[in-house]
């Protein structure tokens, strides 16, 4: 989007090519010199001026290398990226246009800087997919938007600040768990400024409905808020209809990304995740033993990105697992379709069964309404069997029987996930919850009392005690 910094040719034979592939005109031969041009212009780029990346593909016949013989290039790593901090990038930091880094909560902060063909290239993406979501929605007008999330040292703030202003949007940035926001002031400027659009992760969607009510509003009364467009972290159908319980406002995902990979993905009006392809060449791997499934399948994404800007990874493993399709979308954006399914560390052992985070969650809220919050609690059993817990928040006076809610989330976790639970209410959930996937998905909602807390844990616990002072 900050495009008059870039380099002219350059830009004109990007905005071409991307024109083509959202008309949807693209042959195979076109993308086949798309991505080997841009691929070798990578790993030039990266040998040439990373000093990483010069000792990492030392000795490698990189002329050779196309997008179909990527496996000949060794994977980058995020311990590769906390080691080797700035002697991954390609250009010093001065050089940038904006300077980022990961938040470090589960090891070192990695420098993240973004030069303008950054920006330009990944944000892009993000502004076409919000112009059509409000498009759809709104029609001629733009909603008044909510911006939730962390905008110093990431890239948040900065990416929706400016679509917002690209479309003529009026938005306000009201992360709550900013020490200079709050969730007092942050609903209060939501009820003032009428917003209908919040931006943020998923688990805000719950915390805010809980700060609500602790504060006396009616969430249908007094807000207009009517869609959530979520990122950072796993959202599934179930999660989006309890929020619709809550609310009355529907849940859409809008972003999958990351500081290091830029905006790897973004939401359509069907709910799903379009790969911002002509940005990256995508594979799929086998988490445990590293083999590539190719550019579709179920397993690790793995992401080689063919923008030469300051900071490209080759082969880069992202630790995320996803289901990646060619599967033409009914809404008719191009690009294939992401499904994150939750981080392969995320993956959680019950009883001798690997279970995914998108099963668990799907499990227990598949018709449960009005729920503000839950945790699943694992103790070891004498016999060898798990002993599982469900704690579930629910909103005073939402209607269902809590009986059959408890009774019927407890048949579903056995029939789906073979996991025999107790389910219970709560009114008081560890404030660990509503961390979210700051950290990560499973440090905020199982709490895993077989082994001792680790340093994802323990980092959770941290910024659910910032999460209290911030309320």
């Amino acid at each position: 989007m900050t495009d008059t910094h870039v380099d002219p040719r350059f830009r004109d034979e990007y905005m071409r090519f991307l024109t083509a592939y959202r008309a949807g005109t693209l042959r195979q031969p076109q993308w086949d010199a798309w991505d080997d041009r841009r691929l070798t212009r990578v790993l030039h780029h990266v040998a040439a001026n990373s000093p990483f990346y010069r000792r990492h593909l030392a000795g490698l016949d990189m002329g050779g290398v196309t997008s179909r013989s990527l496996d000949r290039l060794p994977y980058t790593t995020k311990d590769d990226l906390r080691r080797e901090l700035h002697d991954v990038l390609c250009a010093p930091v001065s050089s940038a246009l904006v300077y980022y880094e990961t938040t470090g909560t589960t090891g070192a902060s990695t420098p993240c800087p973004r030069d303008a063909k950054d920006v330009f290239t990944s944000d892009t993406h993000v502004e076409e997919a919000c112009r059509r979501l409000f498009a759809a929605r709104y029609g001629d007008r733009m909603p008044m938007l909510g911006l939730m999330g962390p905008s110093e040292l990431y890239a948040f703030g900065d990416t929706f600040g400016e679509v917002a202003q690209r479309l003529g949007a009026g938005h306000v940035k009201i992360w709550p768990e900013s020490p200079r926001v709050g969730f007092r002031k942050a609903l209060r400027l939501m009820h003032e400024l009428e917003v209908e659009v919040v931006v943020g992760a998923p688990a805000l969607c719950l915390g805010l409905a809980k700060a609500a009510v602790h504060y006396g509003y009616d969430l249908r009364r007094d807000f207009k808020v009517d869609l959530f467009l979520v990122l950072g972290e796993i959202c599934t159908p179930a999660f989006a209809r309890n929020v619709a319980s809550l609310w009355g406002a529907d849940t859409l995902p809008v972003l999958y990304g990351s500081q290091e990979a830029l905006a790897i993905a973004t939401g359509c009006t069907d709910g799903r995740l379009h790969l911002s392809r002509p940005n990256y060449l995508p594979e799929v791997i086998d988490p445990a033993s590293g083999r590539s499934h190719g550019p579709t399948g179920e397993g690790e994404l793995v992401l080689t990105m063919l923008i030469d800007g300051i900071k490209p990874l080759v082969r880069y493993r992202t630790g995320d697992h996803v289901r990646l399709s060619e599967e033409r979308c009914a809404c008719g954006r191009p690009g294939p379709l992401v499904e994150v399914t939750g981080r392969v560390a995320d993956h959680v052992v019950i009883s001798g069964q690997r279970l995914r985070p998108v099963d668990l969650e799907e499990a227990l809220l598949e018709q449960v309404r009005g729920c503000l919050g839950y945790q699943i609690v694992i103790d070891p059993g004498p016999d060898g069997e798990d002993l599982v817990t469900v704690r579930l928040e629910l909103l005073p006076g939402h209607g269902d029987d809590p009986a059959q809610v408890l009774s019927a989330t407890a048949d579903r976790l056995r029939e789906r996930c073979s996991v025999r639970a107790r389910v219970e209410l709560t009114d008081g959930l560890d404030p660990v919850t509503h961390t979210g996937a700051f950290v990560s998905w499973k440090a905020a909602r199982i709490h895993d009392r077989r082994t001792a807390p680790d340093h994802e844990v323990r980092a959770a616990q941290q910024a659910a005690v910032r999460h209290l002072l911030s309320s």
